[in-house]
């Protein structure tokens, strides 16, 4: 969690010195790519919210989008980590959304990623997505490799 903080710190200080918001939709990282925001002090003045979208059902009730909603999606693909970014950006008003959905293991999704698998947006001014594969079955180090990834993706975007 000290890695995840220290990037998470880095993010913080460019979004103060921006003035700018951000709001986080996470799958499989499972809420620690909040948590390592909100554990900076004065996380107030730049996170705006989160949700972890973990099933059908959260996508449904937290994000809005219904099975309909979700024709030509796939979940744990880059377009729908594109979706949850702009969602969670619109949807709080905040200058950046940042997502990520993906299989943490320790066995791949009904899709057919493999554990490791992620796909993680940004959403704002600067938008930008990717997919990272770690090719390991260690779920809780996966899931820090994907909040860690994600997070260095939105600091990318801010200094960029």
């Amino acid at each position: 969690m000290k890695e995840l903080v220290g990037i998470a710190e880095q993010v913080a200080a460019k979004l103060i010195a921006r003035q700018q918001t951000v709001a986080v939709a996470e799958s499989s990282a499972g809420g620690l790519i909040a948590a390592s925001l909100l554990a900076v002090p004065g996380a107030s003045a730049y996170f705006l919210g989160g949700a972890v979208v973990y099933t059908r059902d959260a996508r449904r009730v937290l994000m809005d989008i219904s099975d309909d909603g979700m024709k030509g999606f796939r979940s744990s693909s880059e377009p729908y980590a594109k979706l949850l970014a702009e969602r969670m950006r619109d949807r709080f008003g905040a200058d950046w959304g940042l997502s990520e959905t993906g299989a943490a293991g320790p066995t791949g999704n009904r899709y057919g990623d493999a554990a490791g698998h992620s796909c993680m947006a940004v959403a704002g001014p600067a938008t930008e997505v990717m997919t990272l594969e770690t090719a390991s079955n260690d779920r809780f180090a996966n899931m820090q490799m994907f909040a860690a990834t994600a997070l260095k993706l939105l600091l990318k975007k801010l200094e960029g």
